[in-house]
């Protein structure tokens, strides 16, 4: 939001929320009717391709954030090295609103303009020249001047002041504007396509590859990472006057009174508003590249070894969507989420993709925790292959070569996530510190003993009973959460007579007489339930009314009473000192663990 919001500032489809693309959807049904019922030789194609080519634009859009986001994750040359903060993260979810309101007007001209316009050919090289022409000229000069007249402290504080709310630029933060700029960057950018529909010398490909080459060069320019080869400008030195570099603006967006051009810096070199440093700041970025590339992880502290979990999850990594990823991951989907259902062909393909080309883990987030670096390694296998007792020990090569490849790059503490850290896979991780006797520096943790201390401390103060259901022996948390009760005086029950025997032995002998077995539910009327992602719907039925169900895994049950209370699953407050953390699925649970981990070595 800009400081000083002026009228037009927000989108007419606000209020709709994430339902706002259905103000498309009478049209392309409209388009998609026509289409099927006329003769073939009467088709309208243009009209048609209108809503398949918008979802070209958001699938575009969609490949640089993630792309942007690996890169950043990896810290590879970074151009500004500062982390994004949660209020761009938000500012910046509604990307695809400019998107929605292009389709919207591409769909009123073409009912608005004859028939002789609108049955366009694909292809005519004269369209396609004076196209390249006229933005070259009229849009880009009307866009440095419409610019500079953004950065007068009155339009600037009702406006632009929004887009350069973001000082460290993600591709997505090119159309990151009040709606009243969005509406003036249309007229701006219709003018080519207006001028070859007037001369009649407009095409398919003229249209769609002028709004591609737009949106290409916006997202390109606003990477927070440089990858323009200096070669090009080496073999035609020209370019420099016709091509700008993610460098060059990020200058626009740091200094904010230079490099004002859109793509072509040539109007700021005519008019004298180019960044001196331009040239610097884009050799220093590119000569980062190589070093940074190999000191990335060089100097990470805590690597978090995470996995993925359904092949929907992909999309709830920060490299994938940002309104995904900014909320847990859920086995099932809420309405506003049936657009996953649809691309599930297209998740299933990428899913395989994601599984072959990535042959050992991947780098999916970067964090700083005070003076600790942190990242997240994803093991690209997914919940199915961890219980198929062939793939066991393929995956355990995996997570060992992470281990010590962090060792080797000297990271002091790896953390194993969730099935990373499974007592039938490697027992909680021991079987890598057997492996690998006294040659480990590293840490391995799992983070159970702070889960379990979360655990205990969610319990009422007033606690005298629990029921410990799921598999309790199997599970590090609820073995040390029932050592722990017992030990403080807490009666702990349950049902199952092995997980009973097993449990005394783990239990000290002045604290084993506070474990009970009980004989049935009736028989333990406790409505304090400590529970495991195994809990069926027939156990929630027996607990009495008003239980409270508090796990102490990581997939919590589902709410299946409403007359019972269910927690959240272990987790913490993250720290204000946390930056750079936008994902949902990365288990933050066990920074404050890490640090404590890591004072020996500060």
């Amino acid at each position: 939001m800009a400081s000083k919001p002026g009228i037009l500032t927000e989108w007419p489809w606000k209020p709709l929320g994430s339902y706002k693309h259905v103000v498309l959807a009478p049209w392309a049904m409209h388009s998609i009717y026509c289409f099927i019922g006329s003769r073939k030789s009467e088709r309208d194609y243009a009209y048609f391709l209108i809503f398949p080519f918008l979802l070209l634009r958001m699938l575009h859009d969609q490949i640089w954030i993630s792309l942007s986001r690996y890169r950043t994750a990896k810290r590879n040359n970074r151009i500004v090295d500062k982390a994004i903060e949660f209020d761009q993260v938000d500012r910046e979810r509604n990307w695809d609103d400019q998107i929605v309101f292009n389709g919207l007007i591409f769909y009123i001209v073409r009912m608005l303009i004859p028939p002789s316009y609108s049955n366009l050919r694909f292809w005519r090289s004269d369209g396609v020249i004076l196209t390249i022409l006229v933005h070259m000229g009229p849009v880009e000069f009307l866009y440095y001047w419409f610019h500079r007249a953004l950065h007068h402290h009155y339009l600037y504080s009702r406006y632009h002041s929004h887009h350069h709310s973001s000082v460290v630029t993600e591709p997505i933060t090119s159309v990151i504007h009040p709606f009243a700029e969005h509406i003036v960057y249309f007229l701006l950018f219709a003018i080519p396509l207006v001028t070859t529909m007037v001369l009649k010398n407009a095409s398919i490909a003229s249209f769609v590859g002028y709004i591609i080459y737009v949106d290409f060069m916006n997202n390109m320019g606003h990477c927070n990472f440089e990858f323009i080869p200096m070669w090009l400008f080496t073999v035609f030195p020209p370019l420099k006057f016709l091509m700008y570099t993610p460098s060059y603006h990020s200058l626009h967006h740091t200094q904010f009174r230079t490099n004002y051009s859109l793509f072509m810096p040539i109007y700021d070199y005519i008019y004298g508003t180019i960044d001196r440093s331009s040239d610097s700041v884009y050799e220093k970025s590119l000569k980062r590249s190589g070093e940074e590339e190999e000191e990335s992880a060089d100097d990470v502290d805590v690597v978090h070894l995470t996995h993925l979990t359904t092949p929907e999850s992909i999309y709830h990594l920060r490299i994938g969507f940002a309104s995904l990823a900014s909320k847990p991951h859920r086995y099932t989907y809420t309405l506003s989420q049936w657009y996953l259902q649809l691309l599930w062909p297209f998740t299933a393909s990428c899913s395989v993709l994601v599984s072959w080309i990535y042959g050992r883990t991947f780098v999916s987030e970067s964090n700083t925790l005070d003076k600790l670096k942190l990242q997240t390694w994803v093991v690209p296998r997914y919940i199915v292959q961890y219980n198929l007792p062939w793939r066991r020990e393929a995956i355990n090569s995996l997570i060992e070569e992470a281990i010590l490849e962090a060792d080797a790059k000297g990271v002091k503490v790896i953390s194993l996530g969730l099935l990373n850290q499974g007592e039938e896979l490697n027992r909680n991780g021991e079987i890598y510190l057997e492996r690998q006797p006294n040659k480990l520096k590293i840490k391995v943790v799992d983070g159970s003993s702070l889960a379990a201390a979360v655990v205990v401390n969610s319990l009422p103060k007033t606690t005298a009973h629990v029921l410990l259901r799921g598999t309790v022996t199997a599970n590090k948390v609820a073995n040390a959460v029932a050592s722990s009760l017992c030990q403080m005086g807490i009666k702990v029950a349950t049902i199952c007579k092995d997980d009973y025997e097993k449990l005394k032995l783990r239990i000290p002998v002045e604290a084993q007489h506070n474990l009970v077995l009980s004989t049935s539910y009736a028989a333990h009327k406790t409505k304090i339930w400590l529970v495991g992602d195994d809990l069926t719907g027939k156990e929630q039925a027996r607990a009495p009314k008003g239980t409270i169900f508090i796990p102490y895994t990581q997939i919590p049950p589902r709410k299946l009473r409403k007359d019972c209370f269910y927690h959240s699953t272990p987790a913490m407050i993250i720290p204000p000192s946390l930056s750079n953390m936008h994902s949902c699925e990365v288990s933050s649970t066990w920074i404050k663990l890490l640090k404590l981990l890591l004072l020996p070595f500060s």
